[in-house]
C-alpha cells in the first residue's frame, strides 16, 4: 500500500512539474532585440516581441525602469528594426515595417488591409511626439534632420519641423549603403555599390556636391570617420567574380584598409591583410555597427583571422604598420564597440567557453583581456550606459533578457511572465562524437525529465540552419534559434532525446571548420556530421535505433532532406522547414547570374550535393513545412521536391503558410508549425 501511494505521489509530481510545458508558454517570454544606447549613455532602448507584438521600451540610468514608447498589441507581423539614438540622446529613432521581396512586395503574412512597408519613426527619449516621419529605412540621425535610404538613394527628413517634407540629399548611381555623417556633421559618407566594384562617396552638405575620392575595381565598406571629421578609414575588398556561395573559401587576394584624408583626397593603404589564412574578410561575426573603430589616441580596432580565429587587432593609424592582437585565445568575437571613453573594447565571445558566450573587455593599448561575466549564463550585445554595462543574458533553463551586467540584475523583472516554466526544464549536455569521415563534432544532448537508465527513449537529431550558426547551451541570441532550441526543450518535455547537432561550416570554430572543405554545393561534407549524430545515438543503450528522427528549418532543412533521401535507413522520419533540395536552384537566389550551363562542372557537384539527387532511396516519412513569400529559400524547393516524392510514392504531408517569410514573422506561424511537427513525430515516432 505504502509503494501504491509512494508511486502515486511520484506521478502526481512528474505532472505538476512537467505537466506545464506547452510551446505556448515556452515561447511566451518577450524575446529582445536592438538593444542600444544613446552616446551619452543615460537611456537604453530596446525591442521586445512579445508573442509577435513588437514594441520599443527606452529605460534611463541608473535605474532602467522601461517606458513602452509602442503601443502595439496585437501578432501584425510588423517588424520593429534599426534603432538609433541622435548624437545628442534626446530622441530615438526607428524603422517600422517590412522588407519587400523581388516583385516590390512588402512582407504581409498576418493579411492586413494596409500598407505594410517600412516608415522610419521619431520619439523624445521621454516617450512623447511619438510621430512616423517618412517611407524608408538605414536611417542615420543628426540632432535635428536625418539621413535615410529609400529606394537605394539618400533622402533627408527634419526631426523637428513636421510640416516639412522629405527632399533627396543628393543624386548618384548606385545602391547607397553604410551612410556614416562625420562628427562635426558637415559631410556624410556613403558606400555606393555598383554590383562589380563599391565606392566610398562624399556628400559636403555646404556645397551640396559628391565626390568619390578613391575609385577602384574593388569593393569599399564599411568608412569610419576620425573624431575630428578629417580623416576616414574604409574597408575594401579585392573583387572575386568567380567566388560562389555556399562553397569553402580559405583565402584569396588579401583585403585592406584604406585611409583617406578628406580635405586633400589623398587615401593610401593603411594596412594589408598578409597572404592565407585571414586573406579573405568574413564580415557576418563580429556584429557590430561598424567593423572599423576609430579608439582614442587615434588607434583603428578591426577584426582579423590571421590565426585562424575571428580576433580583434589594434593599429596605431598614423605611426605603425604591425597590428596587435587584442583578444588571444580559441575562440570568435561576435559583438565589439568601444568604451565610453575610446581607450578599451568591449565584446562578447566563447574564448575559454566554446559553447557560450560572455562579455569581456581589453584596452587598445594592449594588455590581458578581463572577463566581465562568467558561469553557465550567455551574454551578448553590451552596451554602454552611466551605470555600467547593459547586455542580454540567457541561461540553459530561461531565454535572454536584458541586464545590468554589474550584479547581473534583470531590467524590467516585471516584464517576465511568471508563466514561463523553467523549473520544468533541462539542462543539456555537451557531448563530442566523430562524424563519420573522423572528425570530431560537438553538440547538445537533451534528456527528458525524469530521464531513466534502462529505458529506450525516441530521439531527434536537431539541424541548425545557416549554415553559419552555432547552437549553445542555453537559449539562443538569435530570435529564430532561441525559438528552435525552446522547442528542443519541448520535445524533451514529451519523452523525446534530442541531439542539437554543431556540424562543420558552422561558426565557434574557427575559421577551418567554418570553410569546411567540400561543405555545401561543392560535395556537402557536413553531411558526415549527420550520420555520425545518427551512429552515435544507435550506440547509446537509452536510445530506441528504430525511433531517430530529423527536424531543422533553411540549412538544417537541407540536411533533414538529405538525411532522409540517403539513409532511410537510419533515420525513420523528419521536419523538413524551408530546406534547400537542388543547390542550382537555390545559388540563382543569391546569385542573379548564376547559369548551371557556363558551369558544367560545378553544377554537376552541386546537384550531387542535392537531396533531389537521392530521391530513389528515400523511404521514411516527411512534414514539409513553407511560407510562400520565402526570400531566403525559393518556395519552388518544396514544390518540386514533393513532386519527386510524390514519383516515389513517399509518404509526406505539408503546412503551407501563405505570405510567411523566412524566419516567420508572425507567432501564431511558429506555434502552429511547432504544434504540427510535434503530431508528426509523435504519429510516426510513438
Amino acid at each position: 500500500m505504502k509503494q501504491t501511494f509512494a508511486l502515486l505521489a511520484t506521478l502526481i509530481t512528474f505532472h505538476i512539474t512537467y505537466g506545464q510545458v506547452t510551446i505556448e508558454n515556452l515561447l511566451s517570454v518577450p524575446f529582445p532585440t536592438e538593444l542600444k544606447s544613446s552616446p551619452d549613455g543615460k537611456h537604453i532602448a530596446w525591442v521586445f516581441n512579445d508573442k509577435g507584438a513588437r514594441n520599443v521600451f527606452i529605460a534611463d540610468a541608473p535605474d532602467f525602469i522601461p517606458r513602452k514608447v509602442t503601443n502595439h498589441s496585437k501578432d501584425d507581423g510588423l517588424d520593429i528594426t534599426s534603432l538609433a539614438f541622435t548624437p545628442d540622446g534626446n530622441r530615438l529613432l526607428f524603422t517600422e515595417g517590412n522588407t519587400t521581396n523581388g516583385a516590390g512586395e512588402a512582407a504581409n503574412p498576418a493579411l492586413l488591409q494596409e500598407k505594410t512597408g517600412q516608415f522610419i519613426w521619431v520619439v523624445n527619449v521621454d516617450g512623447s511626439g511619438l510621430r512616423k516621419i517618412v517611407s524608408g529605412d538605414n536611417s542615420s540621425p543628426g540632432n535635428d534632420i536625418v539621413a535615410f535610404i529609400s529606394k537605394g538613394k539618400v533622402w533627408q527628413a527634419s526631426l523637428t519641423d513636421t510640416a516639412k517634407a522629405a527632399t533627396q540629399l543628393f543624386e548618384a548611381r548606385g545602391n547607397i549603403e553604410d551612410l556614416r555623417w562625420s562628427p562635426d556633421g558637415k559631410r556624410l559618407a556613403f558606400i555606393s555599390n555598383r554590383r562589380d566594384h563599391a565606392f566610398l562617396g562624399i556628400f559636403d552638405v555646404t556645397n551640396k556636391s559628391v565626390t568619390y575620392p578613391d575609385p577602384s575595381v574593388d569593393v569599399d565598406k564599411q568608412p569610419v570617420w576620425s573624431p575630428d571629421s578629417k580623416w576616414l578609414a574604409y574597408i575594401r575588398i579585392p573583387n572575386r567574380k568567380d567566388v560562389l556561395p555556399f562553397t569553402e573559401l580559405r583565402k584569396g587576394s588579401p583585403w585592406s584598409i584604406r585611409l583617406l584624408e578628406v580635405d586633400k583626397e589623398q587615401a593610401k593603404t593603411l594596412w594589408k591583410a598578409a597572404e592565407g589564412t585571414g586573406s579573405i574578410l568574413y564580415t557576418a561575426i563580429p556584429a557590430a555597427d561598424n567593423l572599423l573603430l576609430w579608439a582614442a589616441d587615434n588607434q583603428l580596432v578591426f577584426p582579423w583571422e590571421k590565426d585562424g580565429w575571428q580576433h580583434l587587432y589594434a593599429l596605431d593609424i598614423f605611426s605603425a604598420a604591425t597590428p596587435r592582437l587584442l583578444t588571444p585565445g580559441e575562440g570568435e568575437v561576435e559583438n565589439m564597440l568601444l568604451s565610453a571613453n575610446g581607450k578599451s573594447v568591449v565584446y562578447n565571445t566563447n574564448i575559454n567557453d566554446s559553447h557560450r558566450r560572455h562579455i569581456w573587455q581589453v584596452a587598445v593599448a594592449g594588455g590581458n583581456p578581463v572577463q566581465l561575466s562568467k558561469g553557465t549564463g550567455i551574454e551578448w550585445s553590451p552596451v554602454n550606459t552611466q551605470a555600467g554595462i547593459v547586455a542580454i543574458q540567457s541561461t540553459a533553463t530561461t531565454p535572454g533578457w536584458p541586464i545590468k551586467l554589474n550584479g547581473m540584475e534583470k531590467i524590467a523583472p516585471a516584464l517576465f511572465p511568471s508563466s514561463f516554466p523553467a523549473a520544468s526544464l533541462v539542462t543539456p549536455e555537451l557531448v563530442s562524437f566523430p562524424a563519420k569521415d573522423g572528425m570530431l563534432i560537438h553538440g547538445q544532448l537533451f534528456l527528458p525529465p525524469g530521464y531513466q537508465k534502462g529505458s529506450k527513449y525516441p530521439t531527434l537529431v536537431f539541424i541548425h540552419g545557416g549554415s553559419r550558426r552555432q547552437m549553445i547551451l542555453g537559449f539562443h541570441y538569435m530570435g529564430y534559434y532561441n525559438n528552435d532550441y525552446a522547442m528542443n526543450q519541448y520535445y524533451a518535455s514529451k519523452g523525446y532525446i534530442v541531439l542539437a547537432v554543431n556540424y562543420r561550416s558552422g561558426i565557434g570554430y574557427g575559421m577551418q571548420f567554418r570553410e569546411a572543405l567540400h561543405y555545401g554545393a561543392n560535395g556537402a561534407s557536413e553531411y558526415n556530421d549527420i550520420i555520425g549524430a545518427g551512429l552515435y545515438l544507435r550506440s547509446r543503450p537509452d536510445v530506441n535505433s528504430k525511433r531517430i528522427g530529423l527536424w531543422g528549418g533553411s540549412y538544417g532543412g537541407f540536411l533533414t532532406a538529405m538525411g532522409l533521401a540517403r539513409n532511410s535507413d537510419i533515420f525513420a522520419c523528419g521536419v523538413d522547414i524551408h530546406g534547400v533540395h537542388n543547390w542550382n536552384d537555390e545559388m540563382k537566389n543569391w546569385l542573379a547570374d548564376y547559369d548551371p550551363s557556363t558551369r558544367a562542372a560545378f553544377a554537376a557537384t552541386a546537384l550531387a550535393s542535392s537531396p533531389v539527387s537521392f530521391t530513389k532511396g528515400w523511404k521514411s516519412p516527411v512534414l514539409f513545412i513553407h511560407g510562400d513569400d520565402d526570400r531566403n529559400v525559393p518556395f519552388s524547393e518544396t514544390v518540386h521536391l514533393v513532386e519527386k516524392l510524390r514519383e516515389q510514392k513517399v509518404y509526406w504531408e505539408e503546412l503551407i503558410i501563405p505570405d510567411e517569410i523566412h524566419d516567420f514573422l508572425l507567432y501564431k506561424s511558429w506555434v502552429k508549425g511547432y504544434y504540427r511537427a510535434a503530431d508528426f513525430f509523435d504519429r510516426m515516432m510513438k
